[in-house]
Order: C-alpha cells, then structure tokens, then sequence
C-alpha cells in the first residue's frame, strides 16, 4: 500500500489537517482534497472512491471527513484497515469532532499519522503503541528529573541550616 495523504477535511473539502507521506505539492494535495466531496455520493455506502489517478478511502467523523489518499494499486484491504486506525486514533486527541478542536490538536494528530504511517507504507502499530510513542515517556529523563529534584533539595536544606547558623553566630554576637 502507497499512502499519500491523511486528512481530515469538513464537508466543503477544506482540509484542516493534512500529512503527505510522499512528495506532492501543496496545490496538487488541495485540489484532490477539494475535489473528494463532489466524488462521493451520500446514499451509497461505500467507503472508498476511485478516480484516474488516485483511490480516496474515506470515513465520517460526525461532521468531518477522515480522509486517505493512496495509489489506485494499493490494497483496498490493507487502506481499510489503515483507516480503521486512523480513525481511532482521531479522537484521542480531539475531544469532540469539530472543525476548532481538530484544528486545536494539529499538531499532536500529525505526530500520531506519523506513528501509523512511514514512507507512505503503514507501520505495524497499535492504539496502544501509539500513546506510548506520543507519550515519550524516557526512563532517563525521569531519572534525570529526580536526580536534579532532590539536588534542589539537598541545596534548599543546607541554605537553611546556614541560615540557621548565621543567625545563632549574630546572637552570639550581640550578647
């Protein structure tokens, strides 16, 4: 399977995310995106449409489209299933499925396609694998974190005993 493009479009083909996994202009990407809701046709209930050059599979997302574009040779089985996914995981970054939410979480929704996808080729990964990579929670960092935390307080514990002595030695002092 040769995955171009994943998006998430609303009704009208305006694209509100949008990753390439291989070379393709931004206008060639906006004009097939743009093109994809005059394409498909709301009493069938296919989920995939073909053109001369590409293949659009596609789910609705309430009032949005998830939308993926592959080569016309790619296997409609295997971009079914990469849809699934794709879908899934949608919504752990978006609360609700409207166009300021999606456009809210951009960020953290490409950083997941990335997950899914590489090269064009879907990547064998679950949900699951997906938190955790977008996660990245490292070992080390946290080691790190603690390592730096209780220096801090090793540190604000001998300020304060300093303190505590400077303070005796001055009445001392003025005795």
């Amino acid at each position: 399977m040769v995955l171009l493009s994943a998006a998430i479009i609303n009704k009208s083909g305006k694209a509100l995310v949008a990753r390439q996994f291989m070379e393709m202009s931004r206008s060639r990407v906006e004009g097939l995106l743009a093109a994809f809701p005059k394409l498909i046709n709301a009493e069938e209930q296919h989920t995939f449409v073909e053109t001369e050059s590409v293949r659009y599979v596609y789910q609705p997302l309430e009032s949005l489209y998830m939308v993926l574009i592959t080569t016309k040779n790619s296997n409609i089985l295997e971009d079914l299933e990469t849809l699934r996914l794709f879908a899934k995981v949608t919504p752990e970054y978006c609360r609700t499925m409207t166009e300021s939410e999606v456009s809210r979480s951009a960020f953290d929704l490409i950083f997941a396609f990335d997950e899914v996808v590489a090269l064009g080729f879907r990547e064998s990964v679950n949900l699951q694998q997906i938190r955790t990579f977008i996660a990245m929670d490292s070992h080390d960092e946290n080691v790190a974190r603690m390592v730096k935390k209780n220096k801090e307080k090793e540190t604000l514990e001998i300020s304060k005993r300093k303190a505590k002595e400077l303070q005796m030695q001055r009445k001392e002092q003025t005795r």
